[in-house]
């Protein structure tokens, strides 16, 4: 199903070489934005912390009859009458693959708002990966960067972004086969195309037992469809168009439509145990993202203590 409007960059939907200028362009400032989306989201939650092996230093507790005694603080000890053990924090990184569509549709934004959707896919990949990195995960992009383990990840998968040429690839989705370990999958799309290769590219990971989030981003043109008159409709993937000479009448089958496309997806999705959820581009980027993170907050919590108890990290 083909977005709908008009295209604030026409020039820019078959012209590889100004799309990637542009996309470079775009992710410095979708980067700032992105922290400062991050920094609200973020404030008041703690990282995950449990005591375990690692080398960072978490707290300082009384030693109990059968420790090891190699691992008493006998300096701290020396201060008084009990004995004290150092404990490390439990490290056990996590990998979540992020990904952002950026195919010609994605470059779709109406005078309803003020951001396209590729601009706020953007800042909600560069947010949850700088979210992720502070919390101690490994973040990594299917086809351009491999998971990587640092406080500044989004900066890193920023310029991995801007040094990475647009290529055919980046119009389709990504290759989820070699995601084999441990791991979740954030997919930020506008979910517009055909509904068969998207789960063909999801398949794979479901039969690792990968779990898999999909954030739909919208337009609020392309949900309430405020058009009347003679309007020209594009579609950005093949640049083709359509004139309605009475728009109106089309709006009742069209808003039918994009419903019953988004709940047959939503549902085919939450029958392979992944979670769908949507997001307007005239709605603040920090509401997915509570989202998104309260799903995948609670999936990796689980994945660790499974691991940890039958032994496996």
């Amino acid at each position: 199903m083909p977005a709908i409007g008009h295209l604030t960059k026409p020039a820019l939907a078959n012209d590889t070489l100004a799309r990637g200028r542009l996309r470079a362009a775009l992710i410095p400032d979708c980067l700032i934005e992105a922290q400062r989306v991050a920094n609200i989201v973020t404030a008041g939650w703690h990282g995950r912390r449990k005591r375990g092996i690692g080398d960072n230093f978490w707290q300082l507790r009384q030693f109990t009859e059968g420790e090891s005694v190699s691992q008493i603080d006998w300096r701290r000890s020396a201060r008084d009458d009990n004995l004290y053990i150092r404990d490390n924090e439990w490290e056990t990184s996590h990998t979540v693959w992020l990904w952002a569509d950026l195919s010609p549709s994605m470059f779709f934004q109406s005078d309803m708002s003020d951001v396209s959707k590729d601009s706020r896919a953007l800042v909600i990949l560069f947010a949850l990966a700088e979210i992720l990195s502070r919390s101690g995960e490994r973040i990594a992009m299917p086809g351009v960067m491999e998971p990587t383990l640092a406080r500044n990840g989004a900066e890193r998968l920023a310029q991995a972004l801007m040094a990475r040429k647009l290529v055919k690839a980046d119009n389709e989705l990504p290759d989820l086969s070699k995601i084999t370990n441990i791991a979740d999958i954030i997919l930020i799309s506008d979910f517009l195309g055909d509904a068969e290769k998207l789960f063909e590219r999801i398949a794979p990971a479901t039969k690792h037992h990968i779990r898999g989030h999909l954030v739909e981003i919208n337009d609020p043109a392309e949900e309430v469809f405020p058009y009347s008159g003679r309007v020209e409709f594009s579609e950005p993937e093949t640049n083709s168009r359509i004139v309605a000479g009475k728009a109106g009448m089309l709006a009742d089958d069209y808003k039918q439509a994009f419903a019953n496309r988004r709940a047959a997806l939503r549902e085919q999705i939450r029958r392979i145990g992944w979670s769908y959820n949507t997001h307007r581009t005239d709605r603040p980027a920090s509401e997915i993202l509570v989202t998104v993170h309260r799903f995948l907050a609670g999936q990796i919590e689980a994945k660790n203590k499974l691991h940890f108890e039958t032994g496996t990290i």
